[in-house]
């Protein structure tokens, strides 16, 4: 099925982890190109390095058509806050992700107001862009987060509010469907953990972990990527889709990582506004929950967009990151899986290079 053949791509927050991989992923689809993809953010010195990270290779490989990047990929600076800037970008586009985010959720309790207006103010942004200038986008991608799902955070709470913006411009503007998809931590993800622990274990420690029962889900960027492919592919206006990841114990990536290394564990106690277990599917959702494939998928709350689900059982359970865990060898399997052991060398800015 083509998805993007032809088509204009924006990815807002574009040169951050996931929008790396995203556009990556993109290049690599030779039968299903874009016409375009336009990074979007706010970061010159993020863009620069980007860019270059593509132009200095010499040869094509079976991953990357250099050739066709430095073609098909443009680079534009602007805020997601900024409406002005938001109606610019998305001007002759097709498909948008919203990757655009305050995330780091201490960050967020401290300062609430710049969360707002990220993760808020953007998103209604981009629906009144494409409402009020009557753009015709086909389909818009609000990439969400556990933490929106019961939040007791500002980082959740204010991504729960994006969540229902999108769902809501279903209504404001029914040509384009708006979805959303919500999953937990990405494996060596900027500001992620893992490389939080890789740091603190070459410089001889100490590694440091809030509790000793804080359980997180755990996804590499390609699943986060996945993810939402399969909503662009299958979702219905208004849905949100969910991976069935595994979840760990944070003490056993951090024994994982440490091995046999003389390494003290100190805990520090959980930080301002931090959840022990992280919910992807609240008890309350489950009931309009169902199984697709390898996703959850929740239904619009809103009646004007239900489908027919008629044959199709809900869930009726939480999905949370306590329920049910990997065992230690389980953490182990994962992370030597995705090159996560501490053999993988760290890039500048804390991102895993392969």
């Amino acid at each position: 099925m083509s998805l993007f053949k032809d088509k204009v791509v924006v990815i807002t927050g574009g040169t951050g982890s996931l929008g790396k991989v995203l556009t990556r992923r993109l290049l690599t689809c030779l039968d299903d190109m874009p016409r375009k993809i336009i990074i979007f953010s706010r970061d010159e010195a993020k863009q620069h390095f980007m860019r270059t990270e593509y132009q200095r290779k010499q040869t094509a490989t079976d991953e990357i058509i250099y050739k066709d990047f430095e073609q098909l990929v443009e680079f534009r600076i602007g805020d997601i806050r900024n409406y002005h800037s938001v109606c610019s970008v998305l001007d002759g586009a097709d498909i948008v992700i919203n990757a655009a985010a305050l995330k780091q959720v201490p960050s967020c309790e401290y300062f609430p107001y710049e969360a707002v207006q990220t993760n808020i103010t953007g998103a209604e942004n981009i629906v009144q862009a494409i409402q009020l200038n009557k753009i015709p986008v086909e389909t818009v991608v609000g990439v969400s987060t556990d933490k929106a799902c019961k939040p007791i955070n500002v980082m959740g709470m204010t991504k729960a509010i994006q969540e229902r913006t999108f769902i809501n411009g279903n209504i404001k503007v029914p040509s384009t469907r708006f979805i959303c998809v919500r999953y937990g931590n990405v494996l060596a993800s900027r500001g992620s953990v893992i490389p939080l622990f890789h740091g603190q274990i070459n410089s001889g420690g100490p590694l440091t972990i809030t509790t000793m029962d804080m359980t997180r889900f755990l996804l590499s960027l390609d699943r986060a990527v996945d993810t939402i492919l399969a909503a662009i592919e299958e979702a219905l206006p208004g849905e949100i889709y969910v991976p069935r990841v595994p979840a760990a114990r944070i003490l056993d990536v951090a024994r994982v990582l440490i091995g046999d290394r003389n390494i003290e564990i100190v805990f520090t106690g959980i930080r301002p506004g931090e959840k022990v277990h992280e919910i992807l599917v609240s008890q309350e959702e489950s009931w309009h929950a169902f199984e697709r494939g390898d996703y959850y998928v929740i239904k619009s709350i809103l009646p004007e967009l239900w489908q027919n689900t008629e044959g199709l059982d809900a869930i009726n359970q939480e999905y949370s990151s306590g329920s049910s865990v990997l065992t230690l060898e389980g953490t182990r399997d994962l992370l030597q899986k995705h090159d996560l052991l501490l053999s993988t060398k760290l890039s500048y800015d804390g991102e895993f290079l392969r």
